[in-house]
Protein backbone atom coordinates (compact mmCIF):
# COMPACT_ATOMS: atom_id res chain seq x y z
CA UNK A 1 0.00 0.00 0.00
CA UNK A 2 1.69 3.06 -0.89
CA UNK A 3 2.12 5.68 1.04
CA UNK A 4 2.96 8.79 -1.38
CA UNK A 5 1.02 11.60 -1.50
CA UNK A 6 -1.54 11.51 -4.08
CA UNK A 7 -1.67 14.23 -6.92
CA UNK A 8 -4.48 16.24 -8.32
CA UNK A 9 -3.53 14.59 -11.71
CA UNK A 10 -0.73 12.33 -12.65
CA UNK A 11 1.71 13.35 -15.16
CA UNK A 12 1.31 16.99 -15.80
CA UNK A 13 3.86 19.47 -15.39
CA UNK A 14 3.71 23.43 -14.94
CA UNK A 15 0.17 23.23 -13.96
CA UNK A 16 -2.12 26.62 -14.03
CA UNK A 17 -5.62 26.47 -12.63
CA UNK A 18 -8.13 29.07 -13.08
CA UNK A 19 -11.50 29.81 -11.14
CA UNK A 20 -13.61 31.35 -13.72
CA UNK A 21 -16.91 33.60 -13.23
CA UNK A 22 -18.70 30.94 -14.82
CA UNK A 23 -18.55 28.43 -11.95
CA UNK A 24 -15.98 26.36 -13.55
CA UNK A 25 -12.38 25.41 -13.14
CA UNK A 26 -9.91 25.43 -16.22
CA UNK A 27 -7.04 23.57 -15.74
CA UNK A 28 -4.28 23.20 -18.40
CA UNK A 29 -0.40 21.88 -17.95
CA UNK A 30 2.51 20.75 -19.81
CA UNK A 31 1.89 17.15 -21.58
CA UNK A 32 4.17 14.51 -21.55
CA UNK A 33 4.58 14.72 -25.11
CA UNK A 34 5.12 18.37 -25.29
CA UNK A 35 2.80 18.06 -28.62
CA UNK A 36 -0.21 20.49 -27.94
CA UNK A 37 -1.93 22.37 -25.28
CA UNK A 38 -5.28 20.27 -22.84
CA UNK A 39 -7.64 22.05 -21.07
CA UNK A 40 -10.10 20.49 -18.71
CA UNK A 41 -13.03 21.43 -16.47
CA UNK A 42 -15.02 20.42 -13.47
CA UNK A 43 -17.01 22.47 -11.06
CA UNK A 44 -14.81 21.41 -8.12
CA UNK A 45 -11.37 21.16 -7.94
CA UNK A 46 -11.03 17.43 -7.34
CA UNK A 47 -13.35 17.26 -9.91
CA UNK A 48 -10.73 18.08 -12.63
CA UNK A 49 -8.95 14.56 -11.62
CA UNK A 50 -11.45 13.10 -13.48
CA UNK A 51 -12.97 15.45 -16.12
CA UNK A 52 -12.21 14.88 -19.44
CA UNK A 53 -8.95 16.45 -21.15
CA UNK A 54 -9.46 17.72 -24.87
CA UNK A 55 -6.62 18.83 -27.13
CA UNK A 56 -7.90 22.65 -28.13
CA UNK A 57 -4.28 22.64 -30.10
CA UNK A 58 -1.86 20.44 -31.68
CA UNK A 59 1.82 21.70 -33.10
CA UNK A 60 2.04 22.07 -36.57
CA UNK A 61 4.38 19.32 -38.06
CA UNK A 62 7.09 22.00 -38.89
CA UNK A 63 8.07 25.71 -38.15
CA UNK A 64 9.24 27.94 -35.57
CA UNK A 65 6.87 26.58 -32.94
CA UNK A 66 6.52 22.93 -34.37
CA UNK A 67 8.36 21.30 -30.86
CA UNK A 68 8.18 21.17 -27.30
CA UNK A 69 5.09 22.89 -26.11
CA UNK A 70 5.72 24.18 -22.81
CA UNK A 71 4.02 25.54 -19.67
CA UNK A 72 0.51 26.79 -21.60
CA UNK A 73 -1.50 29.24 -18.88
CA UNK A 74 -5.23 29.62 -19.52
CA UNK A 75 -6.16 33.33 -18.99
CA UNK A 76 -9.50 35.78 -19.74
CA UNK A 77 -8.37 38.48 -20.71
CA UNK A 78 -10.73 41.49 -22.53
CA UNK A 79 -13.79 39.77 -22.94
CA UNK A 80 -11.19 36.31 -24.29
CA UNK A 81 -10.03 33.36 -23.23
CA UNK A 82 -6.02 33.11 -24.15
CA UNK A 83 -3.50 30.08 -23.47
CA UNK A 84 -0.40 31.66 -23.17
CA UNK A 85 2.76 28.94 -24.11
CA UNK A 86 6.47 28.54 -25.42
CA UNK A 87 7.46 26.74 -27.73
CA UNK A 88 10.34 25.97 -29.96
CA UNK A 89 11.28 25.24 -34.01
CA UNK A 90 13.20 21.88 -32.94
CA UNK A 91 14.90 19.96 -30.23
CA UNK A 92 18.42 21.57 -31.11
CA UNK A 93 20.04 23.04 -28.17
CA UNK A 94 22.24 26.38 -28.94
CA UNK A 95 24.58 28.35 -26.45
CA UNK A 96 23.28 25.89 -24.08
CA UNK A 97 19.79 26.98 -24.68
CA UNK A 98 16.72 25.49 -26.07
CA UNK A 99 15.31 28.07 -28.68
CA UNK A 100 11.47 28.20 -27.22
CA UNK A 101 9.52 31.60 -27.84
CA UNK A 102 6.38 33.11 -26.57
CA UNK A 103 3.08 32.87 -28.29
CA UNK A 104 -0.73 32.74 -28.04
CA UNK A 105 -3.96 31.51 -28.73
CA UNK A 106 -7.52 32.66 -28.12
CA UNK A 107 -11.13 31.75 -28.14
CA UNK A 108 -13.89 33.72 -27.95
CA UNK A 109 -16.66 31.67 -27.41
CA UNK A 110 -18.42 31.09 -23.70
CA UNK A 111 -17.09 27.88 -23.62
CA UNK A 112 -13.29 27.90 -24.09
CA UNK A 113 -13.75 23.48 -24.24
CA UNK A 114 -15.62 23.64 -27.14
CA UNK A 115 -15.07 26.29 -28.67
CA UNK A 116 -12.43 27.28 -31.53
CA UNK A 117 -9.52 28.13 -30.60
CA UNK A 118 -7.09 31.04 -32.92
CA UNK A 119 -3.30 30.98 -33.35
CA UNK A 120 -2.42 34.71 -32.11
CA UNK A 121 1.17 34.66 -32.99
CA UNK A 122 4.55 35.53 -31.02
CA UNK A 123 4.57 37.45 -28.44
CA UNK A 124 7.75 39.75 -28.81
CA UNK A 125 10.19 41.16 -26.60
CA UNK A 126 13.14 43.26 -26.82
CA UNK A 127 15.69 40.43 -27.37
CA UNK A 128 15.35 37.72 -29.53
CA UNK A 129 16.54 34.99 -27.38
CA UNK A 130 15.42 31.66 -25.39
CA UNK A 131 11.77 32.80 -23.81
CA UNK A 132 9.19 30.74 -21.97
CA UNK A 133 6.94 30.53 -18.79
CA UNK A 134 4.87 33.83 -19.50
CA UNK A 135 1.57 34.86 -16.81
CA UNK A 136 -0.55 37.68 -17.02
CA UNK A 137 -3.04 39.60 -14.29
CA UNK A 138 -5.03 43.08 -14.16
CA UNK A 139 -3.50 46.13 -12.18
CA UNK A 140 -5.38 49.22 -11.25
CA UNK A 141 -7.55 47.95 -14.93
CA UNK A 142 -4.47 47.63 -16.27
CA UNK A 143 -2.78 44.08 -18.19
CA UNK A 144 0.51 43.32 -17.26
CA UNK A 145 2.73 40.49 -18.84
CA UNK A 146 5.41 38.84 -16.71
CA UNK A 147 7.66 36.28 -18.12
CA UNK A 148 11.25 34.34 -17.84
CA UNK A 149 13.91 35.34 -20.75
CA UNK A 150 17.67 35.25 -21.51
CA UNK A 151 19.06 38.93 -21.41
CA UNK A 152 21.98 39.06 -23.92
CA UNK A 153 25.40 39.95 -21.58
CA UNK A 154 23.47 38.53 -17.93
CA UNK A 155 24.92 34.86 -16.81
CA UNK A 156 22.23 32.08 -16.64
CA UNK A 157 19.25 30.38 -18.78
CA UNK A 158 16.45 33.27 -17.12
CA UNK A 159 15.34 36.03 -15.77
CA UNK A 160 12.02 37.56 -14.61
CA UNK A 161 10.72 40.29 -16.39
CA UNK A 162 7.49 42.51 -16.38
CA UNK A 163 5.87 44.64 -18.82
CA UNK A 164 2.39 46.30 -19.50
CA UNK A 165 0.26 44.98 -22.36
CA UNK A 166 -1.37 47.32 -24.81
CA UNK A 167 -3.46 44.34 -25.90
CA UNK A 168 -3.33 40.41 -24.42
CA UNK A 169 -1.13 39.70 -27.35
CA UNK A 170 1.55 42.47 -27.17
CA UNK A 171 3.69 43.94 -24.90
CA UNK A 172 4.58 47.86 -24.58
CA UNK A 173 6.41 50.79 -22.53
CA UNK A 174 8.64 50.10 -20.39
CA UNK A 175 10.30 46.64 -19.33
CA UNK A 176 11.63 45.81 -15.51
CA UNK A 177 13.91 43.21 -14.95
CA UNK A 178 12.51 42.05 -11.36
CA UNK A 179 14.94 39.20 -10.52
CA UNK A 180 17.90 37.12 -11.51
CA UNK A 181 19.34 33.41 -10.43
CA UNK A 182 21.74 34.87 -7.73
CA UNK A 183 21.50 33.11 -4.68
CA UNK A 184 23.04 29.63 -3.81
CA UNK A 185 19.48 28.10 -3.73
CA UNK A 186 18.88 29.80 -7.60
CA UNK A 187 22.28 28.45 -9.66
CA UNK A 188 21.72 24.09 -8.71
CA UNK A 189 22.29 22.73 -11.88
CA UNK A 190 21.44 25.77 -14.14
CA UNK A 191 21.24 29.70 -13.10
CA UNK A 192 17.48 30.23 -13.95
CA UNK A 193 14.53 31.83 -12.75
CA UNK A 194 11.33 30.85 -14.19
CA UNK A 195 7.47 30.24 -13.66
CA UNK A 196 6.10 33.47 -12.42
CA UNK A 197 2.57 33.29 -10.41
CA UNK A 198 1.25 36.08 -9.12
CA UNK A 199 -1.31 36.64 -6.06
CA UNK A 200 -2.82 40.22 -4.29
CA UNK A 201 -3.79 39.78 -0.56
CA UNK A 202 -3.10 41.57 2.29
CA UNK A 203 -2.52 45.03 0.62
CA UNK A 204 0.19 43.46 -1.38
CA UNK A 205 1.33 41.54 -5.09
CA UNK A 206 3.36 38.20 -3.97
CA UNK A 207 4.69 37.09 -6.93
CA UNK A 208 6.42 33.38 -6.78
CA UNK A 209 8.91 31.86 -9.46
CA UNK A 210 11.12 28.81 -9.57
CA UNK A 211 14.25 28.31 -9.65
CA UNK A 212 17.25 25.91 -10.42
CA UNK A 213 17.54 22.59 -12.63
CA UNK A 214 14.21 20.75 -12.69
CA UNK A 215 15.13 17.62 -10.57
CA UNK A 216 15.14 17.62 -7.13
CA UNK A 217 16.73 20.96 -6.43
CA UNK A 218 14.10 22.76 -8.17
CA UNK A 219 12.63 25.48 -5.22
CA UNK A 220 10.24 28.17 -5.66
CA UNK A 221 11.22 31.88 -4.47
CA UNK A 222 8.93 35.16 -3.80
CA UNK A 223 8.90 38.72 -4.56
CA UNK A 224 6.47 41.22 -3.36
CA UNK A 225 5.67 44.64 -3.51
CA UNK A 226 3.03 46.97 -2.07
CA UNK A 227 -0.02 47.15 -3.66
CA UNK A 228 -0.41 51.14 -4.33
CA UNK A 229 3.35 50.99 -5.96
CA UNK A 230 4.78 51.48 -8.77
CA UNK A 231 5.29 47.80 -10.32
CA UNK A 232 7.71 48.84 -13.06
CA UNK A 233 9.76 50.00 -10.57
CA UNK A 234 12.37 47.57 -8.96
CA UNK A 235 12.59 49.23 -6.23
CA UNK A 236 8.96 48.59 -5.05
CA UNK A 237 10.19 44.93 -5.08
CA UNK A 238 11.45 42.88 -1.85
CA UNK A 239 12.98 39.71 -3.12
CA UNK A 240 13.11 36.66 -0.05
CA UNK A 241 16.40 35.29 -0.18
CA UNK A 242 15.80 32.02 1.04
CA UNK A 243 13.17 29.29 -0.78
CA UNK A 244 9.62 29.33 0.27
CA UNK A 245 9.00 25.69 -0.94
CA UNK A 246 11.25 23.20 -1.73
CA UNK A 247 12.03 19.15 -1.56
CA UNK A 248 10.18 17.49 1.36
CA UNK A 249 12.27 14.46 1.65
CA UNK A 250 10.26 12.30 4.26
CA UNK A 251 7.22 12.55 2.31
CA UNK A 252 9.21 11.59 -0.82
CA UNK A 253 8.29 15.02 -2.52
CA UNK A 254 11.12 16.19 -4.82
CA UNK A 255 12.04 19.62 -6.98
CA UNK A 256 8.23 21.66 -6.07
CA UNK A 257 7.50 24.77 -8.53
CA UNK A 258 6.28 26.26 -11.21
CA UNK A 259 3.16 26.98 -9.40
CA UNK A 260 -0.14 28.84 -9.85
CA UNK A 261 -2.63 29.88 -7.54
CA UNK A 262 -6.38 29.21 -7.10
CA UNK A 263 -9.36 29.30 -4.40
CA UNK A 264 -11.06 26.31 -3.19
CA UNK A 265 -14.92 25.87 -3.63
CA UNK A 266 -15.43 27.81 0.25
CA UNK A 267 -12.90 30.91 -1.18
CA UNK A 268 -9.46 29.74 0.68
CA UNK A 269 -6.41 30.50 -1.34
CA UNK A 270 -4.86 26.99 -2.85
CA UNK A 271 -1.34 26.48 -4.41
CA UNK A 272 -0.84 24.20 -7.54
CA UNK A 273 2.19 23.26 -8.04
CA UNK A 274 4.07 20.53 -9.98
CA UNK A 275 6.29 17.75 -7.95
CA UNK A 276 8.28 14.43 -8.68
CA UNK A 277 8.19 11.22 -5.90
CA UNK A 278 11.53 10.14 -6.50
CA UNK A 279 15.10 11.48 -7.48
CA UNK A 280 16.32 8.40 -9.58
CA UNK A 281 15.87 9.80 -13.37
CA UNK A 282 17.50 7.81 -15.71
CA UNK A 283 18.04 10.28 -18.86
CA UNK A 284 17.01 13.31 -19.73
CA UNK A 285 15.15 15.17 -17.08
CA UNK A 286 12.68 16.51 -19.82
CA UNK A 287 11.44 13.17 -20.87
CA UNK A 288 10.33 12.06 -17.55
CA UNK A 289 6.30 12.15 -17.13
CA UNK A 290 6.22 11.91 -13.29
CA UNK A 291 6.25 15.54 -12.58
CA UNK A 292 2.78 15.35 -11.00
CA UNK A 293 0.16 18.17 -10.36
CA UNK A 294 -0.34 18.36 -6.41
CA UNK A 295 -2.76 21.26 -4.76
CA UNK A 296 -2.55 22.28 -0.86
CA UNK A 297 -3.98 25.25 1.23
CA UNK A 298 -1.81 28.26 1.49
CA UNK A 299 -2.05 30.20 4.67
CA UNK A 300 -1.31 33.44 5.79
CA UNK A 301 0.63 34.58 8.83
CA UNK A 302 -0.29 37.78 11.44
CA UNK A 303 1.81 40.00 9.15
CA UNK A 304 0.30 38.98 6.19
CA UNK A 305 2.73 36.55 4.55
CA UNK A 306 1.89 33.46 2.73
CA UNK A 307 3.05 30.37 4.43
CA UNK A 308 3.31 27.73 1.95
CA UNK A 309 4.49 25.12 4.17
CA UNK A 310 5.89 21.84 2.41
CA UNK A 311 5.00 19.72 -0.45
CA UNK A 312 2.97 16.88 0.25
CA UNK A 313 1.52 18.45 3.30
CA UNK A 314 -1.83 20.37 3.48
Amino acid sequence: MSTLPKPLIPQRADPYIHKHTDGYYYFTASVPAYDGIELRRAKTLEGLATATPKMVWMKPQTGPYSELIWAPEIHFNDGAWYVYFAAAPSREIKHDLFQHRMYAISCKDADPIEGEWQFCGQIETPWDTFCLDATTFYHNDELYYCWAQKEPGVKGNSNLYLAKMSSPTEISGEITRLTIPELDWEIIGFWVNEGPNVLKRNGKIFLTYSASATDENYAMGLLYADLDSDLLDINSWTKVQEPVFRSNEPKSMFGPGHNSFTQDENGNDVLVYHCRQYTEIEGDPLWNPDRHTFTKSLNWDDNGMPVFGKPGEQ
